[in-house]
């Protein structure tokens, strides 16, 4: 780390990798000759124009996305799209939901108002430490979509595999994984994600919608800002869009293209997260809270014997130059968010301050 900067594990907005924040920071006075920052120029610019261009050209290829799939940015974060969705897709007026944690329980409840909502799994039983048994599924046959948080931020788990949707439309929140490993976009109607965990900074949701979802015959009372077709016809530019989001989201993307793909960022994550979970697994006083098999390579959340143990393992980090470890408010606990900026030898400093923490507690 530079610049004195800290190890931060944030959950979102998180950090960023530090050649983009410099290439930006070298360009914010003077984008490429334009005399202007990216942040005061014109959406209807021409160079803007080709921002856009080239950042949906990079996330294309990056995710080999099919040319019947639309790419949309749209302003609100994830938590817009939980009312975008059912709005958008419930054409017969229900959905199947998967409930895996608290944004999937929000998801949820915000598709209840506009349609039938039948969650078909839940792990709340178990306080959503495990992805359910999804393999046959009880699913309606004149069911719009089934839906999923394929990596659940507050409680760390991930999906190792699919849910079988019976020929149903998948849709998958991946805020909290986008980009973080291959993806067969064909498996999905629609993928989304806020981009302020992996990507850039927080206010933009990225939408990769099958064309054929994109529908015209929506409640008459439907905001246009919540159709899908106002971005699709639009080419993200119905109103001003999150100019500055879309802008670094671009570099990321070249960034991740220059690493060498989603392939190479999987072994990366891969390595990185099991740097943690051994340590955790060898521990005698931190303790992982999600089952092996679904856990996250993204959010990472662990707990001492205590609240009181936490908030001093917290005030012990933070002291150290980690921020950001306190557990979701809902939660509590620990948490270590290890996205893509986050260097392995970040994770390592981090679990040798824990193991030093631990020696001196016991």
């Amino acid at each position: 780390m530079k610049y004195g900067r800290t190890y931060n594990f944030s959950a979102g907005p998180a950090t960023m990798p530090e050649p983009v924040l410099e290439e930006i920071r070298d360009e914010m006075m003077n984008y490429r000759g334009s005399g202007m920052c990216v942040m005061e120029m014109s959406h209807r610019s021409k160079v803007f124009q080709q921002i856009i261009d080239e950042a949906e050209a990079d996330l294309r290829e990056l995710m080999n996305i099919p040319d019947n799939y639309k790419v949309l940015f749209i302003q609100g974060g994830a938590t817009l799209q939980f009312a975008m969705i059912p709005m958008n897709l419930m054409k017969n007026g229900k959905a199947v939901y998967i409930e895996t944690g608290a944004w999937s329980k929000k998801a949820i409840a915000e598709a209840k108002k506009y349609g039938e909502v039948i969650v078909a799994a839940s792990s709340k039983d178990k306080n959503y430490s495990y992805i359910p048994d999804c393999s046959d599924l009880d699913i309606p046959e004149d069911t719009d979509y089934v839906y999923i948080c394929e990596n659940e931020t507050i409680h760390g788990v991930t999906w190792p595999k699919l849910p079988n949707t019976k020929g149903h439309v998948l849709v998958s929140d991946q805020s909290s994984m986008f980009l973080s490993k291959p993806c067969n976009v064909s498996d999905y109607g629609m993928i989304y994600g806020g981009v302020q965990k992996n990507i850039g900074p927080a206010g933009l949701a990225i939408v990769i919608i099958r064309e054929d979802l994109i529908r015209e015959d929506l409640d008459p009372k439907t905001p246009i800002y919540m159709m899908y077709k106002t971005h699709a016809d639009a080419g993200s530019m119905y109103n001003t869009p999150n100019c500055w989001a879309i802008y670094v989201c671009g570099k990321v993307f070249k960034y991740l293209k220059n690493l060498g793909g989603l392939g190479e960022m999987e072994k990366i994550n891969i390595e990185k997260a099991k740097v943690f979970y051994d340590f955790l697994d060898q521990s005698r006083m931190f303790v992982g809270t999600v089952r092996k098999e679904d856990r996250s390579l993204m959010n990472i959340p662990f707990v001492t014997e205590s609240k009181e143990l936490d908030a001093e393992v917290i005030a012990y980090t933070k002291a150290a130059g980690f921020e950001n470890l306190k557990g979701h408010k809902s939660v509590g606990g620990l948490r270590a968010s290890i996205y893509h900026a986050m260097p392995k030898e970040g994770v390592e400093a981090l679990v040798e301050c824990l193991k030093k923490f631990e020696a001196e507690h016991k």
